[in-house]
């Protein structure tokens, strides 16, 4: 069965995108499942770029022109499992986009993948809704701060309305301290459970730096082991550290050069 999850947020960059790369990059290297990655925010597409991509003759703006099926807009990875189908770079790209065409493209990668992630615009606008109303399953993204959580209170009703069933929120880029909402507070608010907290870490900026996912980058800074057990989550899985063996960890510092 193939999973459709929107990973949304209410206020853009909260780190939605980098959620999206990684943890499709550890559900494909770890858990060895096929993983589709789409970005949706059409206008300001970015979920490309974080993977080194800067050309693809197809994306998905042709696909919502109905000029090209999602299958010519389907790009592998390096790693095995793990594809992408990125917007354009393009603001020509953009004319005679349908975007609400997005929920009845989706549907053609029903079986394709075990994992279809959804990189969605912020917020509530045109592609935002888009997103919502694609998705099967939701995972909202935050951080820790007033604004950005209670636009993920509007989401949350939003989400209702149409239908998609809520996994959690990822509490995104924590460790202010003093200034931050607690986890606490934030489930209270929002009435939904925090289903990981994922620290601020340096090697996040490498990673985006070096187009490189930080599970790949760096699999154990903080972030990565809390992408990790974010994606053990999701598959209802206990979540158990892996030791790289010397040949491994030779053949990632070999891929990073």
């Amino acid at each position: 069965m193939t999973r459709i999850i929107g990973i949304v947020s209410g206020k853009g960059g909260v780190g939605k995108t980098t959620i999206v790369a990684n943890l499709g990059a550890i559900l494909a290297s770890q858990y060895k499942k096929r993983v589709i990655i789409v970005d949706c925010n059409i206008t300001t597409s970015h979920l490309g770029l974080y993977l080194g991509m800067y050309y693809h003759p197809i994306s998905l703006n042709q696909v919502l022109r109905g000029e090209a099926s999602m299958d010519d807009a389907i790009y592998d990875y390096t790693i095995p499992g793990l594809k992408i189908i990125p917007a354009s770079l393009s603001l020509d790209e953009l004319k005679g986009v349908d975007i609400g065409e997005l929920k009845y493209r989706i549907k053609d990668l029903f079986g394709k993948a075990d994992f279809v992630l959804l990189d969605s615009a912020p917020g509530l606008g045109k592609e935002g809704m888009a997103t919502l109303r694609a998705s099967d399953e939701l995972l909202f993204v935050t951080t820790p701060f007033v604004p950005h959580v209670i636009d993920v209170i509007k989401a949350h009703q939003i989400a209702n309305e149409v239908g998609a069933k809520s996994l959690g929120i990822v509490l995104n880029m924590s460790g202010e301290g003093r200034h931050e909402l607690t986890p606490q507070d934030i489930e209270k608010l929002v009435e939904i459970p925090i289903i990981s907290i994922i620290p601020r870490d340096k090697h996040i900026l490498r990673s985006l730096a070096s187009k490189i996912p930080v599970v790949d980058l760096n699999p154990n800074s903080p972030a990565s082991r809390e992408i990790k057990k974010l994606a053990a989550v999701m598959l209802g899985e206990e979540y158990k550290p892996i030791r790289l063996r010397r040949m491994e960890r030779i053949a990632r510092a070999l891929r990073m050069k």
